[in-house]
């Protein structure tokens, strides 16, 4: 009985080391850096609105850097796995907008939310939900992402 029990704690003890891991899984994940080679410069200033949106070579440049860095917690291809938001939906509301003035500032209010969510990541009572990358991608980065996001939103509709 006692060999039994020693068993059985034994398997239980392995198998809930093993299956914690999977709660791990991602561990210290280095940004990929993205090369942004061919884009138009933006300057030191940060862009109000996205300065790339329809521009072909920044959506395939922020299709690479959405999938190496944002894909693992946003889902791939933008499609959320329920771990983070669903980042086709970001700007999805401003669409069916009709007045074009407030579209456009729709659609700048929504640009200005993903900047400063990408810049400054989010932290919610001391937890990290989201890094921030400020420093680590560069802004032609942060709104190619945008661009290949702009892109998803269109194709789901």
């Amino acid at each position: 009985m006692k060999s039994t029990i020693r068993t059985f704690a034994a398997a239980l003890i392995a198998s809930s080391a093993l299956f914690s891991l999977n709660a791990f899984a991602h561990g210290n994940v280095v940004p990929q850096s993205v090369d942004t080679t061919g884009l138009a410069p933006i300057g030191d200033k940060w862009a109000e609105q996205n300065p790339y949106r329809g521009n072909k070579l920044a959506l395939k440049i922020g299709a690479s850097a959405y999938n190496q860095n944002c894909a693992r917690c946003h889902g791939l291809e933008a499609v959320t796995g329920g771990i983070a938001p669903d980042l086709r939906m970001l700007d999805r509301d401003c669409m069916d907008v009709k007045n074009d003035s407030k579209k456009k500032a729709c659609f700048k209010e929504i640009d200005n939310y993903f900047l400063t969510s990408i810049r400054n990541g989010k932290v919610r009572n001391g937890a990290v939900y989201m890094p921030p990358f400020e420093g680590v991608f560069n802004q032609e980065a942060m709104w190619a992402i945008k661009t290949y996001l702009e892109a998803r939103r269109d194709a789901s509709n």
